[in-house]
This record gives C-alpha cells, structure tokens and sequence, in this order.
C-alpha cells in the first residue's frame, strides 16, 4: 500500500483566546487585592460585613425621609402616620435652605449677587488654575474679579471699587517710577521717606505702649491669673516706651542707607502713595463720581452675612492671601539679613504656637482697643487678617521643607548663570520648590477651609453657627440633629475634595522627571 500525504498547514492564524476569567478584569483584582491571603482575606469579609450593618442600618432612615413639612413635629406624624419607626427629617433643609447658604439676615432679593459672585468665581479662577488650557488674556477677569466680588457681596456704589482697583494701578506706575530714578535723586527720596517712616514707627509704637498700660490697669485685680496678664501687658508697655524711638530710627536710616539698592525705598514709597490714595482720596472721589452717575446696590453690612456664603468668603480670601505671604515669609525666614530673619522667625513660631481660636477671640475683642476712638474696623476684615495670617504661617514652614529639598546644586546653577536673587527665586528656585510643596499647600488649604467654622464661637453665624443657632433653637426645628449637619458636611466635602483632585492633577501636570 503506498503512502499517503495527509499533511494540512492552514493558512490563517487561529485567533488567540480569551483569558479565563480567574486570570482577569474583576475577579483577577480580587482575588490580588481583596483575597490574595488568609489575613487579606478575613479583614476583607470583616470589612464587607461592617459596611453592610452600616448600610443596613442607615438605608432606612434616608429611605423613609420626609421632604415636605413645616416642622420636626409634622414631620413625625407624618412617619407615623404612614407606619414608619425611623426616617429623616429633610423637610429642614427645604424650610432652610435659604438660611443655611445665606444667613437669616441677607436680604432675600438679593439672593442673586451672592450666587453671581460665585459663579462669576469659577470663570475667574479657571485661568490661573488651568493656565495650559486657558489663554491669559483671561487673566484679566481674574484681577478684576476681586472688585466686581466685593461689590455683588457688599453692594453699595460701585465707584468704591473702582476707585480702588485706580489706586491700585497709580501705586503699581508709582513703582515703576520711584524704580526708575538715578541713585542721587533715590538718595533724596530714601531720606524723606525714611524720616517719614522713621517717625510714623515712633508715633505708633508711642501710642501701642500707651494702650498696653491701658490696658493693663484695665485687666482687673481678681485672681493669680489676671495678675498675671497685668504683669505682662505693663512689661510690654515698658519695653515699647523704651524702644519706641531707637526702632524709629532703625527703620528710618535702614530705608535710607538702601538708596542705592532701591529695593526697600521703593516697596515704603509705594505704600506710602497707596495709603494717601485710600485714606484721603477713596471717600471723596467716590461720592463725586456716584453723585454724577450713581450706579449703587443695596448696601450689606457684614453682621448680616452668614451661612456657607460667609464660609466661603472666609476660605477663598484667606487662602488666596495666605499663600503670597507664605512665600514672602519663608523666603525672609531663609534670608541672610537678620532683622528680616528674626521678624519672620518670630512671627511663624508665635503664630503656630497659638490656638486659631484665640486670634479670632484677639480680632473680635483686643483689637478694638488698639483703634482710634469711635472708628468702625469690620469685623470681616478683622477675621480674615487674622485667619490669613495663622495660615500663612503653616503654608510658610511647608514652602521652606521645599525649599530645603532642594539640591546646593541648583541655587549654584542660578550662579554661574548671573542672575541676582530675585531673578534667581523667581525663575529657579520658586517653581521647583512650590512643586514639591503641593501637597502640603493644599493640606494647610482644605485644613482652612473647614476651620473657618470656628467663627461661630465669636458670634457670627456661618453654616455651623445657623445650624446651632437660629434653625435649632425655633421652635420648628428644635431637636433637628443629623439631617443639618449631614449636609453641612455634604458642602464641604464637595469642596475639600475638589481642592484634593485638583492637587493631584496638578502634581500629575507638573511631573517633569522620566515616566
């Protein structure tokens, strides 16, 4: 029998096959991360089974909630009524609401600026927060954005704003120009200047003094503790008595002796003509230009601001303020000149060593003492030097860690390189060490954001201080507990956690080593 060939090559490829499904997409996850042991393996069950008792027992309670409803006693006919035992109360936030944004004293007609100030706030931050994407003439809006805010929030004439964002713009040329002079005319400017400051200092250091011995013959004679604080306020009294005028000459032939440089004559001199602009020029030209075209809204008051309103207000300023000054206070911190380095170290360490609550405490009540007689220092603008400036003072311990991290390598490349210090920071220093500072920028941020509740202990009435005050104790809404509260919490979880993303996106954009 001959042999037959009964060989057969194909002349296609057999598709390859499907993985099993142990060996990906979900059960593979699994089974490596939520049951790759014994241990992972009970503390997953474990964790399943307390998320389930969680669930089970919350379900219900949100399940059976009532919306429609005037008070929480309706609200518990109405589940008993239906043959319910448990259910939420949701019908507060619907009564509330406005309340709990807002704050019971904000005019309801005007519900609209606030909302606009915010919305308008999302455009204004997209191009310094997504500046890749975003062209920077946009940028524009973002520095106008400051006063359109303040005047939708605060209302009143418009040309108060106006005025202000021109006196901003007349320092900024003011600048420019006191930059650009010869050293001999600087040198003739630095002396004026100086002895203006010099005296200024003296002067106000004069009458700090004055007001401590005020003060502490004022603190009272009752308890070891109120001794205490008397002793102090009169040692610093005295101290101030004593240097009052050698500071006053300090700063001023300090101004004077950097004529040459310019640097420090040039920052007073600008403050100087930005002061004279708001203090002698604001009031005036604002009620000329108002009275030949009034362009006004209803005026608030900040004591009638309250609800998360007031919250955000708080966090975007005090965040936006803090950081710039956080910057300025570690660079001084590292500063080679030890009047800088002392001031700065002094401040951060002090300011971290007291409690939040006791600068609030300071701004509600201390700091009248130390203003003119019958002056009207907004307790807004009290709450927010103080807030900015306690956490300025942690975002500035962060940005000196990146500072620190930095390599000797790098500050000696800005060296060879011929650039001087502020070149140097700007373009070297600054971007490299503010990158590795991200993440603890934003800790200190959303750590802000949310302590900005503890202005509800000194009287004004934020998100926190609604719920605790006017909603809980009416009549209506007397024993209303989680329902409030859940959704405060809600709000400011919508806004840490998107501070939160957006850091981790920036880190993302901002990788530049190999990937």
């Amino acid at each position: 029998m001959a042999d037959q060939n009964i060989s057969f090559v194909r002349h296609d490829q057999i598709p390859p096959s499907p993985p099993p499904t142990s060996a990906a997409g979900p059960v593979k996850w699994a089974r490596e991360n939520l049951f790759s042991g014994p241990v992972n393996t009970i503390m997953t069950l474990l964790a399943i089974f307390i998320i389930y008792r969680l669930v089970a027992g919350a379900f219900p309670w949100f399940w059976n909630g009532v919306w429609d409803a005037d008070s929480i006693r309706e609200c518990r006919d109405i589940l008993t009524a239906a043959g319910k035992s448990t259910g939420a109360c949701f019908a507060v936030l619907v009564d509330r609401w406005d309340h709990l944004l807002f704050g019971f004293k904000y005019p309801a007609t005007e519900y609209w600026r606030p909302t606009l100030a915010f919305v308008l706030l999302l455009f204004a931050a997209a191009p310094a927060l997504f500046y890749k994407y975003v062209p920077r003439k946009f940028l524009l809006f973002t520095a106008l954005y400051p006063f359109i805010a303040f005047w939708l929030v605060w209302g009143g004439s418009l040309w108060v704003p106006v005025v202000i964002l021109v006196s901003i713009i007349a320092t900024m040329f003011a600048f420019r120009a006191v930059e650009g002079l010869d050293v001999n005319m600087r040198r003739i400017l630095a002396g004026i200047v100086g002895l203006a400051s010099g005296l200024g200092l003296a002067y106000l250091l004069y009458q700090g003094a004055t007001e401590l011995w005020f003060i502490s013959n004022s603190v009272g004679t009752g308890g070891a503790f109120a001794a205490i604080s008397s002793y102090l306020f009169k040692a610093a009294s005295i101290f101030m008595f004593v240097f009052f005028i050698p500071m006053g000459i300090f700063v001023g032939y300090a101004i004077y002796d950097d004529a040459e440089g310019g640097g420090l004559v040039t920052i007073v001199t600008s403050l100087f003509v930005l002061y004279a602009l708001l203090a002698y020029v604001l009031g005036p030209l604002s009620s000329g230009l108002n009275s030949v075209i009034p362009l006004e809204l209803q005026a608030v008051p900040s004591r009638d601001m309250g609800g998360y309103m007031l919250c955000m207000i708080l966090g975007v300023v005090c965040v936006s303020l803090s950081i710039p000054l956080g910057i300025l206070l570690a660079l001084g911190r590292q500063s080679s000149m030890p009047l800088i380095k002392g001031v700065c170290v002094v401040f951060i360490e002090f300011i971290r060593g007291v409690p939040l609550i006791t600068l609030l405490f300071v701004a509600n009540v201390m700091l009248a003492y130390f203003m003119p007689p019958e002056s009207n220092f907004d307790l807004i603008l009290r709450v927010i030097i103080m807030i900015t400036m306690f956490s300025s003072a942690y975002i500035a311990e962060v940005i000196r860690g990146g500072l620190a991290a930095l390599p000797k390598g790098q500050y000696e490349a800005a060296d060879s390189l011929g650039l001087n210090y502020t070149q140097a920071t700007r373009l070297i220093i600054l971007p490299q060490a503010l990158k590795i500072s991200i993440p603890g920028i934003v800790n200190v941020a959303v750590g802000l954001f949310k302590d900005t509740t503890l202005v509800s202990v000194i009287s004004m009435f934020d998100i926190v201080g609604m719920i605790r005050g006017p909603i809980q104790q009416s009549t209506d809404w007397i024993s209303i507990y989680w329902e409030v509260y859940l959704f405060a919490a809600l709000v400011f979880f919508v806004v840490c956690y998107s501070i939160s993303q957006y850091s981790q996106w920036l880190e993302r954009e901002l990788r530049t080593d190999h990937r």
